[in-house]
């Protein structure tokens, strides 16, 4: 498949202050900006810098940044999954991952997560796609608010579904290890029948299929 991506933009304002949502971003405009010590959840500020200019680099992948000014303020990735996991079976080039979302402290609750993952959806590319994410309690920021495990798992559904997500069942391991974890997925408007067969298989890896 050769992956086409195409630039968009909106703004919103959070606190007198113009956020600009943008995306897919190249890891040379990447390398302008200034990265916020707040985004932290997955690993140090600075190696997270690191993998995202990676994941900017790759053929499928897709990194849309908001930003204060020249400063970004949070980020979602997508990519082809890891892998080590069930979602790479098959290498299926249609089948791709989002991979992570993350909005610095100082900056959630405006509306700015939803943004981005909206935006990603402006690009009629993706139409070409299954887009996947998997939702583990584990990746969660439940230590900033006074939220039940199961409240935040709504939140994140609510915030998927607004982007043309959906639940999805499996079998996965990881993800039936606890009833918070979600496998969700966003089916393109040019899947085929036979595309979303070979997703139903790695859904239910070891299931018997008629």
């Amino acid at each position: 498949m050769q992956h086409q991506k195409t630039y968009h933009q909106d703004f919103l304002t959070l606190n007198d202050r113009k956020i600009v949502i943008e995306g897919p971003v190249s890891s040379d405009t990447l390398k302008t900006y200034s990265f916020d010590d707040g985004l932290d959840a997955f690993r140090r500020p600075k190696d997270q810098l690191e993998a995202i200019l990676e994941i900017a680099d790759l053929d499928e992948g897709r990194i849309i940044v908001a930003r204060d000014g020249k400063h970004i303020i949070g980020y979602v990735t997508y990519h082809y999954p890891d892998e080590l996991e069930r979602w790479s079976d098959g290498n299926l080039s249609y089948l791709i991952e989002l991979g992570a979302v993350e909005i610095s402290l100082n900056y959630r609750s405006g509306g700015i997560g939803k943004k981005l993952i909206q935006l990603t959806m402006e690009d009629s590319f993706v139409e070409n796609y299954i887009i996947i994410t998997t939702e583990y309690y584990w990746h969660w920021d439940l230590k900033n608010n006074s939220l039940s495990v199961y409240e935040y798992k709504d939140i994140m559904i609510n915030l998927m579904a607004s982007a043309g997500f959906e639940v999805f069942q499996t079998n996965d391991p990881e993800i039936t290890a606890h009833p918070a974890n979600t496998l969700m997925a966003r089916i393109g408007k040019n899947i085929k029948r036979e595309q979303m067969m070979e997703f139903d298989k790695i859904r239910f890896k070891d299931r018997f299929f008629i």
